[in-house]
């Protein structure tokens, strides 16, 4: 498949909650195709962990 399904975009950036969730957005992202960019981006907002995961569609050359 040259493009992400349903219309999606092909640069997408993942954040939320460090929890189950969270992991689970991840991981139904890899399995439509898309790859991780680089690692995650993790904060703390006073209450909890929070994370940022961007995950781009692979593109042939």
């Amino acid at each position: 498949m040259s493009t992400p399904p349903d219309g999606l975009p092909v640069y997408r950036v993942l954040t939320g909650p460090d929890d189950a969730a969270f992991c689970r957005r991840v991981s139904e992202a890899l399995a439509l195709g898309y790859r991780l960019h680089e690692g995650p981006a993790v904060t703390f907002d006073g209450d909890r962990v929070v994370v940022a995961q961007a995950v781009v569609w692979p593109t042939e050359p």
